[in-house]
């Protein structure tokens, strides 16, 4: 999930883990606390859990080889742990704190700011923003990293998701603990919530309250906290039927503001990105609150809506390519496609399988990056900040799907900052956020 973008300083932690006490869905079981691998005593799997992007019956499967004795798992596990454990001592985090409320009052309401909008004069006491704002696409204002929420829900996204995965994989209570404490602050508590919409999402002073584009604000990673969710209800100390049943209830909430409303309407009509992450977002939803029937539908459209007009014949996605940072954007719409064609799997629906007219199909869009995501051809299109390891999750998931160039690829990736995560968690997340 995500933009999920990863600060070092949360993979620098070294694991060491005490013996637990798991909870009574799992049988028990020792956790030595050897460094630099966490050991395992071998006791049956948790449940799998009802994923929406991640395939659950491979989470257990994952989870009965770390009991099994899997060294290169474990040394995944001491990556992921190394997130989880940075966590900890962060949060919980609400959209009620920020000093200043979005516009019309509602301290519930979340608030961000455009990035790629800037101020054109001096802030004065009679125009304190420094309006007009003007655009310069790929080059991120600072401010909008101050006094919005934007960077919160981030950090949200991220940590309940590794805090999920780290006591999925571990059964340390504490990671559970620490991930429901965050879930309820920031959806659940009265006194903290966020209100279930994007009505002032990526606004831009002076100019407009809120966009339909800042939907993706949640779109690029609020799928992750569904999985999350997922996974704490097998069984995860402190997360209780009570938040379970909340939860439901506002993403439910939160899937017929998308549905419904003029921002989410737009969004959905978005022929970019957007547009994929929306469908994504609108599918994982569809998902985690039972309407399997528009899960199905959304996946489906998706093959022509999506895939035949924004890829190309030869695999490049020209609205991409044409960004300032094209790299970033391609990889970028990938993890959105790659993530759908996840959710298709629980609604029989395969959309590596499509071709489009010209050929067009989700195989020759990662197939378009393998050179320059393996070091052998420099990247021939405009590019503010290549990073090569961006292409690693999208390229995992072609493999995964049985694209033979990406396989072969794989041993020549470049890994993320802070391990390649891909065995634990199979699922496409934003490598090179610049978002935060």
């Amino acid at each position: 999930m995500s933009g999920r973008s990863r600060a070092a300083g949360l993979l620098a932690a070294v694991v060491t883990l005490a013996t637990v006490l798991v909870p009574s869905a799992h049988a028990s079981a020792t956790y030595a606390s050897h460094t630099p691998h966490v050991t395992y005593a071998s006791h049956a799997a948790p449940a799998a859990p009802r994923t929406a992007v991640l395939d659950g019956a491979r989470l257990q499967r994952t989870r009965a080889r770390l009991d099994r004795g899997d060294a290169r798992l474990r040394r995944a596990v001491d990556d992921l742990t190394a997130r989880a454990d940075a966590w900890l001592d962060q949060g919980p985090w609400t959209v009620v704190d920020k000093p200043k409320p979005a516009p019309g009052g509602d301290v519930h309401e979340y608030l961000s700011q455009a990035p790629y909008w800037w101020p054109t004069t001096t802030p004065t006491a009679d125009n304190p923003w420094g309006c007009p704002y003007v655009q310069r696409d790929g080059q991120r204002n600072p401010e909008v990293d101050s006094g919005t929420d934007r960077q919160d829900a981030e950090k949200v996204f991220d940590s309940t998701y590794d805090l999920a995965l780290a006591w999925y994989y571990t059964g340390r209570r504490s990671y559970a603990e620490k991930a429901g404490q965050i879930l309820r602050t920031w959806f659940l508590d009265p006194d903290t919530r966020m209100n279930p919409d994007l009505d002032h999402a990526q606004f831009i002073p002076c100019k407009y309250d809120g966009r339909a584009i800042g939907v993706i604000d949640f779109s690029q990673s609020y799928t992750s906290v569904l999985d999350a969710q997922a996974v704490l209800a097998t069984g995860a100390p402190g997360w209780t039927e009570r938040d379970r049943g909340a939860m439901g209830a506002w993403n439910a909430d939160f899937l017929d503001w998308l549905k419904n409303s003029d921002f989410g309407k737009q969004e959905g009509a978005a022929a970019n990105n957007h547009g994929t992450f929306y469908d994504m977002q609108l599918a994982a939803l569809a998902y985690a609150t039972g309407d399997t029937a528009l899960t199905r539908r959304t996946v489906l459209d998706a093959r022509a809506k999506r895939i035949a007009p924004q890829i190309a014949g030869d695999g490049g996605q020209p609205q991409e390519l044409a960004r300032t940072r094209s790299w970033h954007y391609s990889t970028f719409d990938l993890v959105a496609y790659t993530r759908l064609a996840a959710i298709g799997r629980h609604v029989g629906v395969n959309p590596w399988d499509y071709r489009g007219p010209d050929g067009q199909s989700l195989f020759k869009a990662v197939d378009y990056l393998l050179p320059a995501a393996t070091g052998a051809a420099a990247w021939p299109h405009p590019e503010l900040e290549f990073y090569r390891y961006a292409a690693c999750d999208v390229v995992h998931a072609a493999a995964d799907a049985g694209d033979r160039a990406a396989k072969a690829a794989v041993p020549k990736l470049e890994a993320p900052p802070g391990g390649d995560l891909w065995a634990l968690r199979p699922a496409a997340e934003q490598l090179d956020s610049i978002t935060g």
